[in-house]
């Protein structure tokens, strides 16, 4: 029987390689929105964060997600998807 083998994707923050289903996807849309994506299948450009207050602090602080996603975000955007992502991980 073969192995099955789990996805692996890069947080932004830490730069650990991890199961995808340990992170939150974030992800920029066609119109440069960006969302928490909890399906992980959303159609734009992603970044994967590992799901910790301390990793979204770091983000924030060094704005990594604008860089990451080639879209300005403000301190507003960054309070808004660290509350989507708590609620996406209930």
């Amino acid at each position: 029987m073969r192995k099955q083998n789990t996805p692996l994707r890069k947080c932004i923050v830490t730069n650990e390689m991890k199961p995808k289903k340990e992170l939150i996807r974030l992800v920029r849309d066609a119109d440069g929105y960006v969302s928490v994506d909890p399906s992980g299948k959303k159609n734009g450009r992603g970044a994967y964060v590992t799901h910790s207050p301390e990793s979204f602090q770091t983000m924030r602080e060094k704005d990594l997600l604008s860089r990451h996603l080639k879209v300005k975000l403000t301190a507003e955007d960054y309070e808004r998807l660290i509350d989507e992502s708590k609620e996406a991980s209930r």
